[in-house]
C-alpha cells in the first residue's frame, strides 16, 4: 500500500487500538463491578441531599448576568494573549493595534452597559 493513503493507515490503526482499549476497559468494569440496585441507590439526589418537594426551582436573573460578564472577561483574556504575541511580529503592529482597540471598545461598551443597568452591584 504505497501511495497517498498509506500514511493514514497508521492513524486508523491507532484509532482502532484506542477504541479497543476503551471498550475493553468498559467491558472489564462491567464484568467486575457489583450490581445490587436498591430503592435507596435508585433515588435521585443532588449533592448528597435527598430531594424534597418538586424538581422545579427558580433562580434570579442576575446570576445569569454575572455569567455573561464572566464570559466577556474570559473572551477578552483569550484574545489578549495571541494579540500580544502577534503584536511584536514585523508588519503586524499597527493592524493588530487597531483591531485590538476595536475589540476593547466593544468590551468597554458591554461593561458600561452593565454598569449603567447597575448589574455590577451585589446588593
Amino acid at each position: 500500500m504505497n501511495g497517498y493513503f498509506s500514511s493514514y493507515l497508521v492513524v486508523v490503526v491507532l484509532f482502532g487500538l484506542g477504541l479497543a482499549i476503551v471498550a475493553g476497559g468498559l467491558l472489564v468494569n462491567r464484568l467486575l463491578r457489583p450490581h445490587r440496585p436498591t430503592p435507596e441507590k435508585l433515588l435521585t439526589y443532588e449533592c448528597g441531599v435527598d430531594p424534597v418537594g418538586e424538581g422545579w426551582a427558580q433562580s434570579q436573573v442576575r446570576y445569569y448576568v454575572f455569567t455573561y460578564l464572566y464570559v466577556v472577561f474570559a473572551v477578552d483574556a483569550v484574545f489578549l494573549f495571541p494579540w500580544a504575541t502577534v503584536f511584536s511580529a514585523p508588519g503586524f503592529g499597527v493592524t493588530t493595534l487597531v483591531e485590538m482597540f476595536v475589540f476593547l471598545v466593544f468590551i468597554a461598551i458591554g461593561i458600561l452597559y452593565a454598569w449603567r443597568k447597575r448589574v455590577l452591584t451585589w446588593t
